[in-house]
């Protein structure tokens, strides 16, 4: 199983950006997808964007789309995701989640998870 690590949240202000990281200890192939998704108190969690390693595929929840930007390093076996445009219904404990999935959205599909890192967007 995939070890994964996140680190960058914090606490900002509406319309400054930060970049999450999350640094995995292994890979699972060629459909291995690495994905981010977020809670907030009281609501599930949701699915914010994910990429596929092996084909550079990037997905995005519309109310992320035009702010975030996921990458990864493949070297470094990194992903990153950089967001910009911060509201405050951004706030959350953002998940890297790791694994061999078909619906990058579906959080019941992915193996492995980090430990979530606070993100918090005062207005």
């Amino acid at each position: 199983q995939v070890q994964l690590v996140e680190s960058g949240g914090g606490l900002v202000q509406a319309g400054e950006s930060l970049r999450l990281s999350c640094a995995a200890s292994g890979r699972a192939g060629n459909a291995y997808v690495m994905g981010w998704f977020r809670q907030a108190p009281g609501k599930l969690r949701e699915f914010v964007a994910a990429i596929r390693w092996s084909s550079d595929g990037l997905y995005y929840a519309d109310s992320v789309k035009g702010r975030f930007t996921i990458s990864r390093d493949n070297a470094k076996n990194i992903a990153y995701l950089q967001m910009n445009s911060l509201k405050p219904e951004d706030t959350a404990v953002y998940y890297c989640a790791a694994g061999s999935v078909r619906n990058v959205r579906d959080r019941r599909e992915y193996g492995s998870w980090g430990q979530g890192t606070q993100v918090t967007v005062s207005s």
